[in-house]
């Protein structure tokens, strides 16, 4: 599974929506726009994720689309809670910013967070529990599918 973040930004960026009655229907809304998987949703955010590896290096790719925006030079960690183990991961960069989409109230924010090689088998859908990400004073919780 490649992210194609272009593609991402295409699909918000040419759509006109109204304003979303509710929460589901806002969640509902971005999880059909897009052609990846999601992995998590909190109440207003979609989160799409995936294990990558670099060089000998292993990344959480994770891509955030909903109202969850922000510009930061402080970096973000990504708590996971599972079946038996906490996990905390750190931003890979601690500059990133929020691309705002022409679909009213969302935006896009993609985030790689640094995993160790041993951790990688935790970062599974079926083992997580939550996930909570946290950058400078803004916290998310998102829920697995």
């Amino acid at each position: 599974m490649k992210f194609k973040l272009n593609k991402i930004l295409g699909a918000f960026g040419n759509t006109r929506s109204s304003e979303p009655t509710d929460d589901d229907n806002y969640i509902k809304d971005i999880i059909k726009s897009v052609d990846e998987e999601a992995f998590a949703v909190s109440e207003q955010n979609v989160l799409f994720a995936k294990v990558s590896e670099l060089g000998g290096y292993y990344y959480v790719i994770t891509i955030v689309v909903g109202t969850f925006k922000i510009k930061t030079n402080k970096g973000a960690n990504l708590s996971i809670e599972g079946e038996n183990f906490n996990l905390i991961l750190n931003s890979d960069m601690d500059e990133f910013e929020s691309d705002h989409s022409n679909v009213s109230n969302r935006f896009i924010t993609r985030i790689d967070f640094q995993i160790e090689k041993e951790d990688i088998s935790k970062f599974d859908k079926k083992t997580i529990i939550s996930l909570k990400l946290s950058a400078k004073k803004q916290e998310v919780i998102f829920n697995t599918l």
